[in-house]
């Protein structure tokens, strides 16, 4: 898990690109199966849900950040990866 965590750590954009392109997808594969929109509002719903969960994930990181920087761990890990 602190594998993961470091990865993330140091691949802040990578991630968020990442998940919002899977969001996209997910969304894209769901509305075709549940609704019969036209593939023109499939992709506008998939972007707004992408839209969201990016936003949630971009609070979660400046919420962890903000927690790295008060507890003075961001600094630790700088020193012990030196």
């Amino acid at each position: 898990m602190e594998a993961i965590q470091s990865w993330v750590s140091q691949h802040k954009l990578t991630s968020i690109g990442a998940i919002w392109a899977s969001a996209i997808g997910a969304s894209m594969v769901y509305t075709r199966a549940r609704t019969s929109l036209k593939p023109s509002l499939r992709l506008i719903h998939a972007r707004m849900h992408a839209q969201a969960l990016t936003l949630a994930v971009l609070s979660g990181a400046a919420a962890y950040q903000y927690y790295e920087k008060s507890s003075g761990r961001g600094k630790q890990d700088k020193v012990a990866n030196a």
